[in-house]
């Protein structure tokens, strides 16, 4: 999980479209500090954490339940942290009910489900369900399914033309364009649809972690939810430097870094 920790951090001071849509930028600003991405994706992996303890992890009511517990209480721990509007206003009423969203937030917080089973067919289930306690629309789970099977796929070792083509063919994101293609003329935008497949040729692209994390910035956007989407997968692939996980923990309260500790210990 520091891929996806790490890319939401060096990704946030270029959010809200603020870079220079260039690979060439210090690769810790001053800004770069931990997001929504971050508090999400370590709230998910809490509670699959608990689930698989508990033995639950094959039952989805419960599952779901504690992935609904755990992002209440991360949410509430670090309220300022950058939510959505809607996600934010789900989180202040304690809602258990989803939205109908297809926002990226799905795929950001999705990285735990990629590394903790044997089988593609249970991470991909997993994946869904921890879209579906808010991102039930359907691009919204399938953006969750895509992050997910490639972090899978980058593990077990299968190539990047396999990722590209399981992407293509089973999720159904269009790949054809390349980064060069995508870079002019993307904008903000916070939708599943217009952040994954992006983020995904970001990691195709990349040459190794740092090379993802620049291409990924580079493209612009949201630009740290982007970034915490391919550097989830590039972890996967490449691992991540032992000098950029110093940097990680050391921006990072010691609460979310307990949790990332347990994760690594058991599953990466």
């Amino acid at each position: 999980m520091y891929g996806a920790i790490l890319g939401d951090m060096i990704g946030s001071p270029y959010e809200f479209d603020r870079g220079r849509k260039t690979k060439d930028f210090p690769f810790f600003d001053r800004g770069a500090t931990f997001t929504d991405d971050s508090v999400m994706t370590i709230a998910v992996a809490d509670a699959l954490m608990r689930a698989e303890g508990m033995g639950v992890i094959e039952d989805e009511i419960r599952t779901k339940d504690l992935i609904i517990d755990m992002m209440h209480k991360w949410g509430h721990r670090y309220p300022n942290s950058g939510y959505g509007g809607r996600f934010r206003s789900w989180l202040r009423h304690r809602s258990r009910e989803p939205y109908n969203s297809f926002g990226n937030g799905s795929a950001m917080r999705v990285a735990a489900a990629g590394w903790m089973f044997d089988d593609l067919e249970t991470t991909r289930k997993v994946a869904r369900w921890t879209a579906e306690v808010t991102h039930n629309h359907p691009e919204g789970v399938k953006g969750a399914d895509a992050t997910a099977s490639a972090i899978w796929m980058a593990r077990n070792g299968y190539s990047k033309e396999d990722i590209r083509g399981f992407i293509i063919n089973d999720i159904g994101y269009d790949l054809s364009r390349t980064c060069d293609d995508i870079r002019p003329g993307y904008h903000h935008v916070e939708s599943c649809q217009e952040t994954v497949p992006e983020a995904i040729t970001a990691f195709l692209e990349g040459t190794d972690f740092e090379d993802v994390i620049r291409t990924a910035v580079s493209l612009g956007g949201d630009c740290d939810t982007l970034t915490c989407i391919a550097g989830s997968i590039a972890e996967a692939s490449y691992g991540v430097p032992d000098e950029l996980k110093t940097e990680c923990r050391e921006r990072l309260p010691e609460a979310l870094c307990e949790i990332l500790d347990m994760f690594a210990a058991d599953y990466q």
